[in-house]
């Protein structure tokens, strides 16, 4: 059974897909969800599916704490779902090409440090693009720039918010980020 573990800093609206899909699942489970905020409602979307959850601080993050719990863990594949720290060189290393992240927007456009949640959809309605959509990419010590796995788009118009631009951006992540973490697992 192969072991996944989420990392996210807050809703999880993707971590609760993610756990739902894999769900009784005979290829893979969620093994742990963990959040650098004690107060991040993904702990709660994971009790819900008795998944256990870990918090830590980007100090401990950044000095193997996290690393260690996971391979205590035995996982297999980390999952960055919402998560805002920049993930060290070393848990890098550690899960090389076993680690995935999810970005709001079509990579390269829109992408590096600062770039997440509301900040993507804000440039994205500035910009006057007439598509945007999510990229799902594995991790490497650059932000969003690893490899790209998969995008999806959704056409933008003039109408269109930053509000309901990420309304249409969280529909293609909800529908596709778990499908394509299955398909990642062979």
């Amino acid at each position: 059974m192969i072991r996944l573990a989420i990392l996210a800093s807050g809703s999880g609206s993707n971590a609760e897909k993610i756990m739902e899909h894999f769900q009784g699942s005979s290829k893979a489970q969620v093994g742990l969800v963990g959040s650098n905020k004690a107060d991040a409602f993904v702990l709660e979307r994971a009790k819900k599916f008795g998944v256990p959850t870990f918090t830590f601080s980007r100090k401990e993050m950044d000095a193997g704490v996290l690393l260690a719990k996971l391979q205590e863990e035995k996982i297999d594949w980390v999952i960055l779902a919402g998560f805002l720290l920049k993930i060290p060189d070393e848990l890098i290393r550690a899960f090389s090409d076993h680690m995935v992240n999810i970005h709001p927007a079509l990579l390269p456009k829109y992408g590096g440090k600062g770039m997440y949640g509301v900040h993507v959809h804000e440039a994205v309605k500035a910009s006057g693009d007439t598509e945007t959509g999510i990229t799902i990419h594995l991790v490497n010590e650059h932000y969003d720039e690893g490899k790209i796995i998969f995008q999806a788009a959704t056409p933008v118009t003039p109408e269109d918010t930053p509000d309901t631009i990420a309304q249409k951006v969280h529909a293609l992540e909800h529908r596709y980020f778990p499908e394509v973490i299955e398909s990642l697992l062979g």
